[in-house]
This record gives C-alpha cells, sequence and structure tokens, in this order.
C-alpha cells in the first residue's frame, strides 16, 4: 500500500476542491430557458435569509426557491410555453428559535405558521399572454394530510405550496385551450 505525504493529499483534496468548485455548476440541472425566475428585493422577504445559521442563507434559499419554481412550472407546461415569475416575498413555514439548539438555533413549525410566497407571473403560448398576475400563496392546511406527510428536507412545506400553484395556475386543461380555470 502506497502512503502519501500530508502535502500530497492536502494538494489533491485542494484539487478536488477546484474542479468541484468549477464542475458543480455544470453538473447542476441544466437551466429550463422557458422559465425565468427573478427575486425582487430579496433582502426585505420576511423570511428567506437565515440569520442564525441553522439553515441555509439568502443564497441557499433563493437558489432553492428558483429550483422548485422551475421543476414545478416544466412538469405541467406545454411545450410553447414561456414563464416568467418574480418572487417578491418569502415566509418560510416556521421560525427560528435562536435559543434552541444554541448556537445556530432551529426551525420551529407549528399549524400557526403556514408558509406564504407572494409572487406575480406570465405564462405565455407562442408570444401571446395566457395567464398571469400576482398572488400571494399560502395553505393553512399545510400540516395535514399527504401533503404534510410528502413534505421532507429544509423546503418541502414550500415545494408542496408551489408545486400545488403550478398544477392549478399552469396546466392546460384536458382540450389544451389554456390554463385550468380558478
Amino acid at each position: 500500500m502506497r502512503r502519501h505525504s500530508f502535502a500530497q493529499r492536502a494538494l489533491s483534496s485542494s484539487f478536488a476542491g477546484a474542479f468541484l468548485a468549477l464542475a458543480a455548476p455544470a453538473l447542476a440541472a441544466p437551466a429550463d430557458a422557458r422559465v425565468t425566475v427573478r427575486f425582487v428585493a430579496p433582502e426585505r422577504y420576511t423570511d428567506a435569509d437565515d440569520r442564525y445559521g441553522s439553515g441555509p442563507g439568502l443564497r441557499g434559499t433563493l437558489a432553492e426557491i428558483r429550483r422548485i419554481i422551475a421543476a414545478s412550472a416544466l412538469r405541467v407546461m406545454g411545450p410553447d410555453e414561456t414563464l416568467s415569475v418574480d418572487v417578491l416575498d418569502i415566509d418560510r413555514a416556521g421560525f427560528v428559535r435562536p435559543d434552541l439548539n444554541s448556537p445556530s438555533g432551529l426551525r420551529i413549525v407549528s399549524d400557526a405558521t403556514p408558509p406564504a410566497i407572494r409572487l406575480r407571473y406570465d405564462l405565455r403560448r407562442g408570444g401571446r399572454r395566457i395567464a398571469g398576475g400576482e398572488e400571494r400563496l399560502t395553505d393553512i392546511n399545510f400540516l395535514f394530510g399527504a401533503r404534510a406527510a410528502a413534505a421532507s428536507g429544509s423546503f418541502g412545506y414550500e415545494e408542496a405550496l408551489l408545486r400545488d400553484w403550478a398544477r392549478s395556475r399552469l396546466s392546460a386543461p384536458a382540450g389544451g385551450a389554456g390554463p385550468r380555470p380558478d
């Protein structure tokens, strides 16, 4: 068995780290140009930044919300449709209790703290607007039933909320004439 010196191991791990840092964007799921997500004044969002280190910071939250919106929309959009979404506010499910799990805090989720996301969207087919508007998404029953059981990960409740929104607002009805009516 060949032994490597500390310097060789450190050098190889720094090369691996540099490779991963450079390759990570390429390894991520390719962005679909049909969905554009912008964050309007994210520094003013109600609950997107982790002030206590108990979860992802602002950049991590925005990246995950962008991924969830794009994935949810692409599941239901037609091939000739494009979507533009402006996220106006994010209030994640629960709240952070800095006094628990010190020093980083702990996110406490209860039925009194549902997720809420305010957004503006524009869905187009062939360049013509077929749906859009500004909405505040929330679900006061987010802890009940199958949705609660299916919610997993740090953004499980927000993902369920955005998935439901995409299905109800962006899906074409069986006739294909446009989004499902409200």
